[in-house]
């Protein structure tokens, strides 16, 4: 919940494209993909004329908030988002939108009216990730890797895994037999959480759904321990490299390709029309969008994402997200058709 009610001012004045600051605070660098993003949203940043400045939350929810005070003092113009904490970070957004300064929540939910929301459709990732999983395993026992408790979008990726997998689990196809959050969506977390669930279970595990590539990559690190890899399909997403690797080597099952670049390239130029003074539905390609735990109307904009398989690893490859050395590592080359 935000702190005290929303105060109606007047923006900023409108500043022109070359006079703009653009402030972007960011939750941690802990997952591969964030140096991305932020490659990619630099670059349009300053290609269109902009400064960009930026802080590292380092995972810490008190940081952010004096973060987010810091990128206003040095004058930022609109305010980019990854927030650590999602509730926590709520009064750093009011106090933007206090004094006029439009505010980009960036791939996780920000639930504030005033905060435009940009990533790619996170439940559609999660029905993604249940899809692949239930074609290769569609009876037997389950185990959901679900992500920090922190960040709403864990409940939104569950929420799309259970438009899958819920009529199964309601018949009893499925068995779910560990359900677990994952806190800072760490792998050495998800690796411990899911090697407690091995032990209760006796190794009795027939499905992971883990709810990114690093989570998965902690799940299959307990898996192996126990000579399971490879045999007990697993899901993620992010397209990390070294979860593309596991999927060629075939002890992950899928990810889901989210090009960063391209979220950060829009994430730019959103901020850089709401520094110039557009309001929320002005922005194009968005929607209202009411989906998050609290239920508050958002402006949005959602990227449709892509699931990668081994049938698929070429999409990877031509997008020139990863090298073929990178992704073919360690794998046999007769089992991969791109590693051929």
């Amino acid at each position: 919940m935000f702190v005290g009610a929303l105060v109606a001012l007047a923006p900023r004045p409108a500043a022109a494209q070359d006079d703009i600051t653009i402030g972007v605070s960011w939750s941690n660098f802990q997952e591969e993909r964030w140096k991305r993003d932020e490659s990619a949203m630099r670059e349009a940043i300053e290609a269109a004329g902009a400064e960009y400045i930026s802080t590292d939350a380092q995972s810490q929810s008190a940081k952010q908030l004096t973060d987010v005070e810091n990128l206003i003092a040095r004058g930022a113009d609109a305010l980019i988002i990854l927030p650590w904490d999602a509730a926590a970070v709520i009064p750093a957004v009011q106090s933007a939108r206090n004094q006029g300064i439009p505010v980009v929540g960036y791939d996780r939910l920000i639930e504030h009216p005033e905060a435009f929301y940009i990533s790619y459709d996170n439940r559609e990732v999660g029905r993604q990730q249940a899809r692949a999983i239930l074609k290769v395993q569609p009876t037997g026992n389950y185990v959901f890797i679900k992500g920090a408790p922190t960040d709403p979008n864990a409940d939104i990726l569950h929420k799309g895994q259970m438009d899958v997998l819920g009529e199964r689990i309601e018949s009893g196809d499925i068995k779910v037999v560990g359900e677990q959050y994952t806190d800072g969506w760490a792998p050495s977390v998800a690796q411990e959480n899911m090697e407690q669930i091995l032990t209760r279970t006796t190794n009795e595990v027939d499905a992971v759904v883990a709810s990114n590539d690093g989570t998965a990559g902690g799940a299959i690190s307990a898996l192996a321990a126990q000579g399971m890899a490879g045999a007990v399909p697993v899901s993620g997403q992010d397209a990390d490299h070294a979860a593309l690797n596991r999927i060629a080597r075939g002890t992950q099952t899928i990810t889901v390709f989210k090009d960063a670049r391209k979220l950060g390239r829009q994430a730019a130029e959103v901020a850089i029309e709401l520094a110039q003074g557009a309001e929320l539905p002005d922005i194009p390609n968005t929607r209202t969008w009411d989906n998050g735990p609290r239920g508050v109307p958002m402006t949005a904009r959602l990227l449709e994402p892509v699931p990668i398989t081994r049938d698929n690893l070429n999409v990877v490859l031509e997008a020139d997200w990863i090298d073929r050395a990178t992704l073919c590592r360690g794998v046999e080359t007769d089992a991969v058709e791109v590693c051929r």
